[in-house]
């Protein structure tokens, strides 16, 4: 990888860090939010749900649609709206604009991520490809750690309004640093919609699909409880549950480092084996989550093997359609945010249901299911050079 490649996707991951950022962050200041535009709590919630939707839905239009457009300027227009949707946030006093100021950006969230994975692997050698991505994907499991409690420790230090200052500067910062630092990324070979489209007329295509979202289910759906389960089933102090979650994240980034090792060496077996491990570190979540010490450890484990998991689940999408990376990254995204949607709710009808210490059911069920998909992918496309490793 040569020194222009790595700056290359440096940058990139700068961009995903600031983009997840700007959607993650305002979970950290939620309350001051309701409390500065005098709305409910269940309303400021619509800023982090509809953004969710939003690019749960255009996840295969939008990157479908700026496929053929000069790399470098796409990057620089959706830096350009998050820049803008900040600095609106920053000043509006209406909640309903401060809506808006979210809802345009989350359109083009999915443009730029795509962007950033399929750069980011066309940048080095086929067999490189994946440390290249799990480079960018520290940005993104950054931006989902880091913007938390970075803008909840700022609004309560500061002000409201300078913790989305802090959202626009590092998006600003990954503008400049394209506007400076990226050449101009002109498509070769455009690939006409059609084309790209049609990947969705293999089965592989669809089980691949399946795969991503029942694995970020088993992730997601339990993960979106984690606070709950320190708090009720831990028995643990809300600083306690705090320095937790930040240790998960910070363990996402470790496993986004490893997960480049691992689909580098031998893909298949890695993709094959992540149902059972994660499978093994619910069981003990199951029988030992009321311990504190255990559960730290497990906390450590389970967060390195998110960061794995998230890596497994862009590779598996885009081996199974490399004639289309844009739309494949789209489809990823979409197949994301489906599976972390539907295995929290799933997850909270367990919990209303049962017990939060039962909440690891789903992340059970959806790991058995995903191994189902993973194996029959493997039967059926085995000789394919897809799934070559």
């Amino acid at each position: 990888m040569t020194k222009r490649d790595n700056v290359l996707i440096f940058i990139l991951t700068i961009g995903v860090f600031g983009i997840l950022n700007t959607e993650m962050g305002v979970i950290g200041i939620l309350p001051t939010i309701a409390e500065h535009f005098h709305v409910s709590i269940s309303k400021a919630g619509w800023l982090v749900s509809l953004f969710a939707i939003v690019v749960a839905l255009s996840g295969p239009t939008m990157p479908l649609l700026f496929s053929g457009i000069n790399r470098k300027k796409v990057m620089l227009l959706v830096l350009a709206v998050f820049v803008l949707g900040n600095i609106v946030s920053i000043f509006t006093s209406n909640f309903t604009i401060l809506l808006i100021s979210r809802i345009i950006p989350a359109f083009f969230h999915p443009i730029y991520c795509s962007l950033a994975f399929s750069v980011a692997a066309a940048s080095v050698s086929r067999e490189e490809a994946p440390k290249a991505v799990s480079k960018v994907f520290i940005g993104v499991s950054a931006g989902m750690v880091i913007g938390v409690p970075v803008s909840s420790f700022i609004a309560s230090a500061v002000s409201l309004q300078m913790a989305m200052v802090f959202f626009a500067i590092v998006n600003a910062i990954a503008f400049i640093a394209t506007l400076l630092f990226v050449q101009s990324m002109p498509v070769e070979e455009r690939l006409f919609y059609g084309a790209q489209i049609s990947v969705l007329k293999k089965s592989i295509t669809w089980l691949s699909i399946l795969t991503v979202i029942l694995l970020n289910s088993a992730v997601f759906g339990v993960y979106s409880y984690l606070a709950e389960y320190l708090k009720s089933v831990t028995n643990m102090s809300a600083n306690s549950i705090s320095l937790m979650l930040f240790m998960y994240g910070g363990a996402t980034i470790i496993g986004n480092v490893v997960a480049g090792k691992l689909l580098t060496n031998n893909a298949k077996k890695s993709v094959v084996s992540y149902p059972f491990v994660l499978g093994a570190v619910y069981i003990l979540l199951f029988f030992t989550g009321q311990f504190t010490v255990p559960m730290a450890v497990i906390t450590l484990i389970w967060g390195i093997l998110a960061g794995i998991g998230g890596n497994i689940t862009q590779y598996w999408i885009m081996s199974a359609a490399p004639e289309a990376p844009d739309f494949a990254n789209g489809l990823f995204l979409t197949s994301a945010n489906l599976g972390t949607t539907f295995g929290a709710a799933v997850g909270g009808l367990i919990i209303s249901d049962m017990d939060t210490r039962f909440v690891v059911f789903v992340g059970f069920l959806s790991l058995i299911l995903s191994l189902v998909t993973i194996l029959l992918r493997n039967y059926m496309y085995s000789p394919t050079k897809q799934l070559s490793t």
